[in-house]
């Protein structure tokens, strides 16, 4: 249920943002979720729906980008993609690791309308 509020809060954020861009519409908003949030894709995409309505969000396409698991062995440096339930480090074998990636949720980007520019009388 709480993709009910994140949708909420991601509504107020491109809407003050189209705002202040001086925009008519918001169009599209680009999504980077990352494979350990607790973010449910379709949960966000069926509020959307709802909480859009009748706002200038109303039918703008969501787009989400999954970023994998990364992760860092604080002992020896590697970068790697855990694999099932092992966290250790395939390289050192360390157990002291810090999530460098895949937990993220953030709005990376919105697509809006411009508001119509007045045409200019000819000279």
């Amino acid at each position: 249920m709480h993709e009910l509020t994140v949708t909420e809060g991601l509504l107020e954020i491109a809407r003050r943002h189209a705002q202040s861009a001086g925009a008519a519409r918001i169009t599209g908003l680009y999504l980077v979720v990352g494979e350990w949030s607790s973010i449910v894709d379709d949960s966000i995409q069926f509020y959307w729906d709802f909480v859009s309505q009748g706002t200038s969000a109303e039918g703008a396409s969501l787009h989400f980008r999954r970023v994998p698991v990364e992760i860092v062995c604080l002992g020896c440096g590697h970068q790697y993609h855990p694999e099932g339930d092992e966290f250790a480090c395939p390289a050192c074998r360390g157990e002291q690791i810090r999530i460098a990636a895949g937990d993220e949720f953030y709005l990376e980007a919105i697509d809006v309308e411009p508001a119509s520019v007045p045409s200019v009388g000819t000279l």
